[in-house]
């Protein structure tokens, strides 16, 4: 594969790393030219095992042995850069050993996902990358067998959503969903029922859900602050809570679909 070492931090060919700080432009950008970015060795190597296709490498000269290593026999153009090239490029220091500009996959639809699943989460207008990436890494590890996000959720494959997820938005499917009347009618026609976790006097506690859980559940989350949306609400077969103490009204929404997630995991 073509070792290319560049020190101009100009170079048009470090155009698919340039500003990444620039949340802006990557929300513009990455989907209108279907690239995503992988940060660090480990995350590069599970997307080209999920068997998504990288169009160019960006590191420094001591990564370069295992850059190659995960690549494998791809002939990918791997840009060699200083330490100072790199962040003059990217607006701040890559120490995880590489950046990978990605082809983004054709997303799967909706009742692909929903084929065989028995717990799936769904996301609703999350806006924070770090958010979604951290209840992808909950959905991985504790059993989910598929993600919804919303429309206007923050994207998945934003390069700090996947760097939070160590990757693992690439082994859980996942699909966006519409507006809540055909979402619920693909749901409630796949068997779901819909479980929306939220604060509320006649809401179950997830314990007692938990004991009594439908075969199939859809739990839907809601985004940072204002939670999940009236609409959300009221498509909802039941609302589910996490009893709390000590004056706390709920958890960090990563951190409520983690612990929703394993009470509900077979």
């Amino acid at each position: 594969m073509p070792l290319e070492y560049i020190a101009d931090g100009a170079d048009p060919r470090l155009a698919d790393y340039r500003n990444l700080t620039d949340t802006a432009l990557r929300r513009v950008s990455e989907p209108r030219d279907g690239l995503y970015i992988a940060e660090s060795v480990k995350v590069i190597r599970r997307a080209i095992d999920a068997g998504h296709i990288p169009r160019s490498v960006l590191t420094q000269r001591r990564w370069i042995g295992q850059v190659e290593e995960a690549l494998g026999d791809r002939d990918t153009a791997i840009y060699v850069v200083p330490d100072e090239v790199a962040e003059q490029v990217t607006g701040y220091a890559v120490h995880r050993g590489a950046l990978a500009s990605m082809h983004r996959p054709a997303l799967p639809t909706v009742a692909e996902v929903l084929e065989g699943a028995r717990l799936i989460l769904v996301l609703e207008d999350l806006i924070e990358h770090t958010n979604v990436g951290a209840a992808f890494r909950a959905a991985a590890g504790l059993g989910a067998d598929a993600v919804l996000v919303s429309p206007r959720c923050a994207d998945p494959l934003y390069r700090r959503s996947v760097k939070v997820s160590m990757g693992t938005v690439f082994q859980v499917p996942w699909a966006r969903i519409g507006d809540w009347t055909s979402a619920v009618a693909d749901l409630h026609a796949a068997g779901f029922e819909v479980a929306a976790l939220a604060l509320s006097d006649d809401a179950v506690p997830l314990r007692e859900y938990a004991a009594d859980r439908p075969d199939r559940v859809a739990l839907v989350m809601g985004t940072e602050g204002d939670g999940l949306s009236r609409d959300a609400l009221d498509a909802a077969d039941a609302v589910v809570t996490i009893p709390m103490r000590a004056g706390v009204d709920s958890l960090n929404v990563a951190s409520a679909a983690a612990v929703a997630l394993w009470a509900l995991a077979d």
